[in-house]
């Protein structure tokens, strides 16, 4: 990440996370932005290891929900790239998942926080594909690379549906 920032706070909490992307509740799966740019964002989490995480199943949170988390942290990112342009990021839709590499298991047992590292490789105006890494005390949980396709945000044209 660059030294400048393009927000003008560094840390963002959840309240404002929740802001700026449709997952709300306990499906909003960050608790903080450490710190983000044009091209990349840092994000913290303590909820893998909540008992109401909305991803348990089987009394366990497997490594797999990890691209969800990665997914989430472009969502954050697009979110605060949208507002500090003055708007709102469009809905986007995860299509494609790619070099995702899972070095656990499971994460609910994990005591410390989940820290994510996701940078914006490409973005156009339909779509967006960004690399993502989580880690748990410095140690790598899961890699790989995640392409949404952005949702058209226009009105429908006046008389039609």
């Amino acid at each position: 990440m660059s030294a400048t920032n393009v927000g003008t706070d560094h840390r963002i909490d959840r309240a404002r996370i929740t802001a700026l992307i449709p997952h709300q509740g306990a499906m909003c799966l960050w608790d903080e932005v450490l710190d983000w740019d044009a091209g990349a964002i840092r994000l913290r989490t303590t909820g893998h290891r909540a008992s109401d995480n909305p991803l348990r199943s089987d009394g366990g949170l497997r490594a797999v929900h990890l691209c969800e988390y990665g997914a989430q942290a472009m969502a954050v990112h697009g979110g605060l790239l949208a507002s500090a342009a003055g708007g709102a990021a469009p809905p986007g839709v995860l299509v494609a998942l790619r070099g995702v590499q899972l070095h656990v298991a499971r994460i609910d047992g994990l005591a410390g926080d989940l820290v994510c590292e996701a940078e914006r490789l490409v973005a156009f105006d339909s779509s967006q594909q960004y690399g993502f890494r989580i880690s748990h005390d410095q140690v790598l949980l899961a890699e790989g690379r995640a392409a949404v396709v952005l949702q058209p945000t226009t009105a429908p044209e006046q008389g039609r549906p």
